[in-house]
């Protein structure tokens, strides 16, 4: 534990979901997730829509709360802590919002936005405040004359990059970023994603960088973990996840990824059917109803997770 910055150890969330005829019924939106991230590390979190991803990510800040299981931040559960612990650990634990246009107060001025954490927590008088938020906004890229502006000024890029600098305010060693980049044009993504990773090698950050496109993260992330339908099914070195991988999920996302050149050509491999719901989770393998390699176990017995060596874990019977 003491190696960790982070450690998520058997975590469970579930949230009761309104049926037909008044019925109450329970989904698993993080089933049984261990995870941890290294101090100056970059974990990716990669999966479709709806697999729990951000959920994850607000249990690991205690924007939720989980079910059951742990969660510990520099060796100290952080569930267990009282509102004066609690608020001082909030300076070191910060996240980056998906919507750079819903996450920002319309009615603040950028100044107030990217000061708030230091107001809040008590760590600049007011006569910095004006040279700190200067500061900030020049880290990630922006003038100075942007402060006495509203978020309404600006356009998407450069909102999510108030939004990083306001996450940055407080100094903090661990960053949840929650798809950064997924409501920005293409042409502004690859600046959002380079910014970020400079940051992280400039400041030793950590970040748990939550993404569906597993293209995103290759170049960003020390490890990738694949989660799917709220458990992780796969997780390993960044490029080791993109050279061998041996989940067939796994496989179906890389597959998804486009080539620029139009003389490779590429295996595509389509998914049988939707991803199930969370409140129904199939028996045995929960990838069994789209898998192209089921065979007999698939469907009655959970997968064990397999150690492949160098760090690369999978739940897959195949790798069994």
């Amino acid at each position: 534990m003491t190696n960790n910055l982070l450690l998520i150890d058997n975590l469970y969330k579930t949230f009761p979901v309104k049926s037909g005829l008044g019925k109450t019924a329970e989904a698993r939106a993080v089933d049984g997730v261990s995870l941890s991230v290294a101090p100056g590390e970059v974990v990716g979190l990669v999966g479709e829509s709806g697999c729990g991803k951000s959920t994850l990510g607000r249990l690991a800040l205690r924007l939720l709360a989980p079910t059951s299981g742990k969660i510990f931040f520099k060796g100290r559960d952080i569930h267990a802590l009282g509102k004066r612990e609690l608020r001082t650990l909030r300076r070191d634990m910060q996240i980056i919002f998906q919507d750079p246009f819903a996450s920002l107060n319309p009615r603040m001025r950028i100044q107030e936005i990217v000061t708030e954490p230091l107001v809040v927590h008590r760590l600049a008088a007011s006569a910095e405040l004006r040279e700190r938020a200067a500061a900030l906004l020049a880290k990630v890229g922006l003038p100075s004359d942007a402060l006495s502006r509203y978020p309404h000024e600006f356009s998407g890029g450069q909102r999510q990059r108030i939004g990083i600098a306001r996450a940055l305010a407080s100094s903090p060693s661990f960053i949840v970023a929650d798809e950064p980049v997924s409501a920005l044009d293409v042409s502004v993504q690859a600046q959002i994603i380079n910014l970020l990773s400079d940051l992280q090698e400039e400041m030793g950050l950590s970040f748990l960088f939550i993404a569906h496109d597993l293209n995103l993260v290759r170049h960003v992330s020390d490890r990738v973990a694949v989660m799917y339908l709220g458990k992780i099914v796969e997780i390993s070195p960044s490029e080791e996840i993109y050279q061998n991988p041996s989940h067939p999920y796994t496989e179906a996302l890389l597959a998804d990824i486009p080539v620029a050149d139009p003389t490779v050509k590429k295996k595509h491999i389509l998914l049988k059917a939707d991803i199930p719901s969370p409140t129904q989770i199939p028996p045995g393998c929960r990838f069994h109803t789209r898998c192209l390699y089921r065979f007999e176990p698939c469907d009655k017995i959970v997968p064990r997770t397999t150690d492949l060596g160098n760090g690369h874990f999978v739940d897959c019977h195949l790798r069994g």
